[in-house]
């Protein structure tokens, strides 16, 4: 008896594009021979319950953003005691807030860049900012896909980068910058796969260079770095995952300082399209898109 699958994506967040690519392709290379597949395009967050096909097995989540990557949708799932794809909601909402991640991150002692944050343009900390000295990156907490984030070089910039986060989001992070070059960790079930590299021609890794084509696009590749780095990476990988408690995959973003990882953030659903980070790194350890779609379903079974 095949179990029967449904794909969710689309969802309500400015990566809705994003999602609904990534849905195509993993609809396009999921193993039919083995699932009874269906698509459900989520256009407001009840439609998971309101238009969910009968006796569904397991929810594939090719979600991003807010209703999707924030344990909402997940929370769903489970009170209709359907299993899902990825991290549970507790985790979910924790990986989504970009500050009580920092604040996982700094208690479990995995090196990250100093931040503060403002939930009004009155209680903006510019002393706090002072202190990590400039530039610094100003972004919503929760967004993402680099959508409304700044490199800001001086104080007087400051006001109106906070005042445009604030119109996507009720906080905003001011994170200090620091220089050097980004990596990303694909962990399944708790084995770190290969590390790609993520260069920018982008002064960091927007939306533009995340999504664009051509010369805008960022170049990723897979990377053996030397032994202690790699291990290093690896080891701090390793950490987040059991730090955060995350279950089946999980991409953990980091940056190289002054030969030190610090990480960014972890994403709990990342991209999914053929070209996609995760499925570029699994392919390098031998497992194809098709066979990767296979391994998120079982682990998360």
């Amino acid at each position: 008896m095949k179990k029967k699958v449904v794909v969710i994506m689309g969802g309500i967040s400015s990566e809705r594009e994003v999602s609904l690519n990534s849905g195509k392709s993993v609809l396009s290379a999921i193993n039919r021979d083995k699932y009874d597949v269906h698509e459900l395009i989520i256009d407001e967050p009840m439609d998971v319950v309101n238009k969910m096909p009968e006796g569904v097995d397991f929810a594939l989540l090719i979600l991003h953003g807010k209703y999707g990557e924030d344990g909402t949708i997940q929370a769903m799932l489970e009170s209709m005691g359907i299993k899902y794809s990825g991290c549970d909601p507790l985790t979910s909402g924790i990986c989504m807030d970009k500050n009580m991640s920092k604040k996982v991150l700094k208690a479990s002692n995995i090196p990250t860049a100093p931040w503060t944050i403002a939930k009004s343009l009155d209680s903006i900390d510019y002393d706090a900012i002072e202190k990590m000295g400039y530039p610094v990156f100003i972004k919503p907490n929760s967004g993402g896909s680099s959508v409304a984030t700044f490199k800001v070089d001086r104080k007087e910039d400051v006001y109106e980068a906070v005042r445009q986060g604030l119109e996507v989001d009720d906080i905003v992070m001011i994170e200090g910058y620091l220089p050097g070059d980004e990596y990303t960790s694909f962990i399944l079930n708790g084995e770190v796969f290969p590390t790609i590299k993520i260069s920018s021609p982008n002064e960091f890794f927007d939306y533009e260079s995340k999504y664009a084509t051509g010369a805008k696009a960022a170049t990723e590749e897979v990377v053996y770095l030397e032994e202690n780095l790699q291990n290093e990476i690896n080891l701090r990988s390793k950490e987040c995952w059991d730090a955060f408690n995350c279950r089946a995959f999980v991409r953990v973003d980091f940056i190289l300082s002054n030969g030190k990882f610090y990480v960014l953030e972890l994403n709990t659903l990342p991209g999914m399209t053929k070209t996609s980070l995760i499925p570029r790194s699994a392919n390098a350890k031998g497992i194809s898109y098709s066979e990767l779609i296979d391994k998120i379903i079982e682990y998360s079974l």
